[in-house]
């Protein structure tokens, strides 16, 4: 008989512990929900980047709406669109999200390099609009690459032949990181635009002793090389654009046969 009221009482004090520990989940306070909806848009975001740069372009659309979804006005996704809108052609939609990405967050350095390349690329008569996006971005003490944005606006006067604007630009970029290889790079183009086909043959080769290759210094080399009658190097480094690189804007363009079609 002991046992059993042992027993039952041990039951009892089970069922009591059992239901004196039963959580009640409070609810979420507006700022706790605030705070999940911008991480989720973040890491949507972010995968979209990583998307992109797998050109993924489709999933990496979806993941940016994802991150809209989430928050509606969440800046660096408006960023992500238009760079996916932009390497995909679509040249209204790209503008359209840099221009609602800047209206959110009008002094973001991101979008404004990236606004400012867009316009260089493809909006030739808004050029002095892009460089004052370039220089927006680089006024910001807080940008972590201001000599990126330094040698995208020189590339960007050098397509106007504006040769002596462009060589500031690049040695802002210089001052700034010393040996930075698309600055470099950039000196290296500037002196074939200036039509220093010996001085630009013997930088570049220079040049990828130093870097490893890219498509666009191998575009340049195949280029260069072609100018200065050396075909064996020129086939050379066509070789090695096709085979690094095939996918590449640089060996479209090398099998299109557009070597001269343009200085870029």
């Amino acid at each position: 008989m002991s046992r059993l009221i042992r027993a039952g009482a041990i039951g009892f004090l089970v069922w009591l512990v059992g239901c004196e520990h039963v959580p009640v989940q409070e609810k979420p306070t507006p700022e706790e929900l605030k705070q999940r909806a911008l991480q989720s848009a973040k890491i949507h975001t972010e995968l979209a980047g990583q998307y992109y740069y797998r050109g993924q372009y489709r999933v990496a659309i979806e993941e940016a709406g994802i991150a809209l979804q989430k928050k509606s006005d969440y800046a660096p996704a408006y960023n992500m669109l238009g760079l996916v809108y932009m390497d995909l052609q679509e040249d209204d939609q790209a503008e359209w999200n840099f221009e609602r990405g800047l209206g959110i967050t009008p002094d973001d350095p991101d979008i404004r390099n990236n606004f400012g390349w867009f316009l260089c690329q493809r909006k030739p008569d808004k050029m002095e609009q892009a460089i004052g996006h370039f220089m927006a971005a680089v006024r910001d003490p807080l940008y972590e690459t201001p000599e990126r944005t330094y040698t995208n606006a020189g590339l960007c006067v050098l397509k106007q032949n504006n040769f002596e604007r462009a060589q500031g630009f690049f040695q802002q970029a210089l001052v700034i990181r010393p040996g930075y290889a698309l600055a470099q790079l950039g000196m290296v183009e500037l002196d074939f635009s200036r039509g220093e086909v010996k001085k630009a043959w013997s930088s570049i080769i220079r040049y990828l002793q130093t870097y490893s290759p890219t498509s666009g210094s191998l575009w340049l080399a195949v280029r260069i090389a072609q100018a200065n009658g050396d075909i064996n190097a020129e086939t050379n480094y066509a070789f090695q654009l096709q085979k690094r690189f095939p996918d590449s804007k640089e060996a479209r363009e090398l099998r299109a046969g557009r070597l001269n079609h343009e200085k870029k």
